[in-house]
């Protein structure tokens, strides 16, 4: 069938010229830096690669048209640069960029052949792909052994709006949901278990600890490990198994009366300076506490904070030195910048979407999502080091760097991208791409050249 091309000239003149619109630009894509997620896959030694070896492709060979490495490469940049559904990639298998960071000179595989890749996922596969999460994070460390790692752990709520298998009704997020396990190491991802939402945020957070500290001092012996969540994890049995191991640990508390005795003296304080001066007041002690369960006494730190508010009081259980004020403010206190982390993972890349019918189904899916956030993450360590845009968020990094119009020329001996010549980022486009060019080099991948 001819396509029929309309002239809209609905806009007003300018300057005297008539303005018109078409769609007869020819080859143009908004994706002009998808070629920069190719360069950090290789930088990660193929992590596209290593994903799809994780995964078992029991699809007849001689019918299949798209190899599993590729489909994992179309599934991840695709969400990096912004598709989260299925359905956009009727129109982005058309995309002549997407398909150069591929590898790929043909349209590339449809949403309904990329839909089975996730019926592909079984729950081998599911904790194969957590494993590469901690691979990669020893791998950055090459050549830079690190003296303290601090392990973040918490929870978040995916709310689910089909019969999805292992959907529970949760109380407290008012709705039926997935309960995802995060683990982070810094920006960088160590783990996301995917959980049904009918057992408390702490269940299973041994093990994924004690597999954890295992492959960290097998990498790194003499490495301090730092556990550090809030009030919903302070289990005995995770602190105790913590003091056995060496490691430390600093974990929220939750108020109780017990609790509120103790402190009361220092509570007093800060309210009877906040009356004389009308000032905000954060005061901090530490005492010794034990909880019923508990076998023995353990340290807690107490912030007792008044504000126009009113109080504000917090405790805290850890086994690290230190004055009170640096353990809760310098320690405990970071932990909220790995919310921030999973909510990027969870929001910008589109880990809540899922809307497969399968458990297993929707743990890759998020997965996919979370390896989408190493792609950036790595593309905002190494590519944007020293930048100010290295603190920079995936949905910025994707405004900046990746969502760039371009006109694509491509024949029989080269591909080649025009980028906007009015784009206000090049410098840091080419910063970013040279220096991700010599990390894929250093890992034995070739690198596309920049003109």
């Amino acid at each position: 069938m001819t396509k029929r091309n309309h002239t809209l000239d609905l806009f007003p003149m300018v300057q005297g010229r008539k303005v018109e619109v078409d769609f007869e630009g020819g080859e143009v894509t908004s994706n002009g830096g998808a070629l920069l997620l190719g360069l950090a896959d290789r930088a990660l030694g193929g992590l596209s690669h290593r994903i799809a070896r994780c995964i078992p492709d029991t699809r007849r060979k001689s019918s299949c048209t798209h190899s599993l490495p590729s489909m994992v490469r179309q599934a991840v940049y695709s969400l990096c640069l912004g598709q989260e559904d299925l359905v956009d990639q009727r129109n982005m298998r058309h995309d002549i960029a997407l398909q150069t960071a591929v590898g790929q000179d043909k349209p590339l595989a449809s949403d309904s052949t990329l839909g089975r890749v996730a019926r592909l996922a079984t729950p081998q596969t599911n904790w194969k792909l957590n494993e590469i999460l901690v691979d990669t994070y020893i791998e950055s460390h090459k050549g830079n052994v690190p003296q303290e790692i601090v392990l973040d752990f918490d929870a978040t709520d995916v709310q689910l709006h089909g019969t999805q298998e292992g959907r529970f009704f949760h109380g407290h997020y008012d709705g039926y949901c997935y309960l995802p396990l995060f683990v982070f190491a810094g920006k960088h991802p160590l783990c996301a278990i995917l959980r049904p939402a009918d057992r408390g945020p702490a269940r299973g957070a041994l093990a994924v600890l004690a597999e954890l500290v295992h492959r960290l001092r097998r990498a790194w012996p003499g490495v301090r490990i730092v556990w550090r969540a809030d009030a919903a994890y302070c289990r005995d049995h995770i602190l105790h198994w913590c003091e056995r191991h060496d490691v430390s640990y600093v974990v929220g508390l939750q108020p109780n009366s017990a609790l509120d005795k103790k402190s009361i003296g220092l509570r007093m304080e800060a309210d009877e300076l906040f009356l004389q001066t009308a000032q905000w007041q954060k005061l901090f002690d530490e005492f010794r506490y034990q909880a019923g369960p508990w076998k023995a006494q353990r340290r807690v730190v107490v912030k007792a904070e008044r504000n126009p508010l009113g109080p504000n009081t917090r405790y805290v259980v850890t086994n690290l030195p230190g004055d009170p004020d640096h353990v809760y403010t310098k320690v405990y206190c970071a932990r909220g910048e790995m919310e921030n982390r999973f909510k990027e993972t969870q929001a910008d890349l589109f880990g809540s979407r899922l809307s497969h019918g399968g458990f297993q189904d929707n743990w890759m899916r998020m997965l996919m999502s979370v390896m989408a956030y190493l792609l950036q993450h790595t593309l905002r360590s190494i590519g944007l080091k020293g930048e100010k845009e290295e603190r920079s968020t995936c949905s910025t990094i994707r405004i900046k760097l990746l969502k760039i119009g371009a006109v694509v020329t491509r024949n029989t001996r080269r591909i080649r991208m025009h980028l906007s010549s009015s784009h206000p980022d090049e410098g840091l486009f080419r910063k970013a791409f040279e220096r991700l060019a010599i990390a894929a080099r250093l890992r034995g991948s070739p690198a596309p050249a920049l003109g």
